[in-house]
C-alpha cells in the first residue's frame, strides 16, 4: 500500500465520485477471476493498465495508487492493501476518498484482486513486502528498508548505564540499503554522579538481497559495516579502532503468523591491540497476529543472542531478550518494541531494559496515520 505523499490511498470506482452503475453492484453472484473483478471494481479510477486515473477527471484530491511502480507496490504485504479495501481508507490513516468494498467484496475476491494487481509490477527483483518480518532489538533483518529507529538499552544492575542509537536506514535500487548507526550514552561514575552525552563509534553499512522467495518465505543478504573510532574511549563508549563486520541475515516467514530471523558475523578490529577479534549469531523467534482483524499488530518474540571473542580459552556469552513490538497507529508505520536482556551464562554481567521507537519513514510523516 502506498503510503507516501504522491499515491498514498487505494482509490476505486466506489469512490465519492458517480463513475459507472457497477459501483453499487455485488460481484458474488457468480465466481470472477482477479481481473474480472479489478475490472468491474477498481479500473474506473486506476486504470485498466494499473497506473493510476487523473485526479483532474476523477474529481478526487487524492492521487489513484500506481500499481506498475515497484518501487512502492512491492512494499506492503496483500494484508494491508486488503484491510484498507475491505474497511475503507481511515482503517490505515488514509483518506476517506477510499470506501469500504466489506459489503460488496468479500476478503476471498479481495484476494483475486491482490493477486491481480501484482501482475503490474512486472520486476519480480522486487522482494515481496511479507518478507518485511518484524525488527527485532538486536538481530538484524534481511529485509531492505526506510527506517528510522530510535534505540536505549539501559542497564539494571552494578553501576548504571544508558546507551542509545540513532539508526537510520535507506533504500536504494532494488535490493539495497545503506545504514548510518549514532550511538552516544551516559553512565554511572564510582561516586554516584552520571556523565552523559558520550558519542560511541559511528557506523555505516550496506546491505544487499541476494536471495528472496514469497513462495517459501525466505529472504537472505550480506551486510559489510566498517565502524569508525569516534567514540569516547575514556568514558567506555570507544574501541579506538576501525572495526570490520560482515555479517549474514536471514528471514523465514513461518506458519499461523511465525517468522524467524538469523544473523551471524564476525568483528574485525583494525589494531588488535585496542580490541578482540569476535565472532556472533543471534536468531528471534516471533508470532505476529491482531486481536482486531483490522487493528494494531502485536508481535511477541525471543531473541537468544551468542558471542565469542576469538581467543584460545575464551568464554562463549549467552543471552536472553523476550520482548514485544506493537504497531502504534492506524497506518502501523510507527512501532514500539520493548524488552528485557538477559545474561545466561553470567550473572555477573548486567542486565538491560531495551525498547525502541521505529518509524517507517517511506509510509509516511511520523504524525501520519495516527
Amino acid at each position: 500500500m502506498d503510503k507516501s505523499d504522491q499515491s498514498n490511498s487505494l482509490i476505486s470506482d466506489r469512490s465519492g465520485s458517480e463513475q459507472s452503475s457497477d459501483s453499487d453492484t455485488t460481484f458474488t453472484e457468480h465466481p470472477l477471476s482477479g481481473k474480472e473483478l479489478y475490472t468491474k471494481a477498481c479500473s474506473n479510477c486506476h486504470g485498466t493498465d494499473g497506473k493510476g486515473g487523473s485526479v483532474k477527471q476523477l474529481g478526487l484530491q487524492t492521487p489513484p495508487a500506481n500499481f506498475t511502480d515497484c518501487n512502492f507496490a512491492s512494499r506492503e504485504p496483500d494484508g494491508d492493501w486488503i484491510a484498507v479495501a475491505h474497511q475503507g481508507g481511515p482503517t490505515r490513516g488514509f483518506s476517506t476518498e477510499m470506501p469500504a468494498f466489506g459489503e460488496a467484496l468479500s476478503v476471498e475476491e479481495l484476494q483475486k484482486v491482490m493477486n491481480y494487481v501484482r501482475s503490474f509490477c512486472t520486476n519480480k527483483n522486487w522482494p515481496r513486502g511479507e518478507l518485511n518480518l518484524p525488527r527485532a532489538l538486536v538481530t538484524e533483518k534481511a529485509y531492505p528498508e526506510d527506517e528510522a529507529v530510535f534505540s536505549s538499552f539501559i542497564d539494571v544492575e552494578n553501576e548504571g548505564g544508558v546507551t542509545n542509537e540513532i539508526v537510520y536506514e535507506q533504500r536504494f535500487g532494488v535490493r539495497n540499503q545503506v545504514e548510518i548507526v549514532l550511538p552516544f550514552g551516559y553512565s554511572q561514575m564510582p561516586g554516584g554522579n552520571w556523565s552523559g552525552g558520550h558519542m560511541g563509534d559511528l557506523a555505516i553499512g550496506v546491505k544487499r538481497v541476494f536471495y528472496h522467495n514469497y513462495n517459501s518465505g525466505s529472504i537472505f543478504s550480506l551486510t559489510g559495516e566498517v565502524i569508525l573510532p569516534t567514540g569516547d574511549t575514556a568514558s567506555g563508549f570507544g574501541s579506538g579502532t576501525t572495526i570490520l563486520e560482515p555479517f549474514a541475515s536471514f528471514g523465514q516467514l513461518l506458519p499461523a503468523g511465525g517468522f524467524l530471523h538469523a544473523q551471524t558475523g564476525l568483528e574485525y578490529p583494525v589494531l588488535q591491540d585496542k580490541a578482540e577479534n569476535e565472532a556472533f549469531w543471534r536468531a528471534a523467534l516471533g508470532k505476529s497476529f491482531n486481536p482486531n482483524p483490522w487493528g494494531r499488530t502485536w508481535s511477541p518474540m525471543v531473541e537468544i543472542l551468542g558471542s565469542k571473542e576469538l581467543e584460545s580459552g575464551t568464554e562463549i556469552h549467552w543471552d536472553a531478550v523476550p520482548q514485544i513490538q506493537v504497531t502504534l497507529n492506524k497506518r502501523q508505520h510507527i512501532m514500539l518494541n520493548v524488552g528485557y536482556r538477559i545474561p545466561v551464562d553470567d550473572a555477573g554481567r548486567d542486565s538491560q531494559v531495551m525498547v525502541y521507537i521505529l518509524w517507517d519513514w517511506f509510509d509516511g510523516g511520523f504524525f501520519e496515520g495516527w
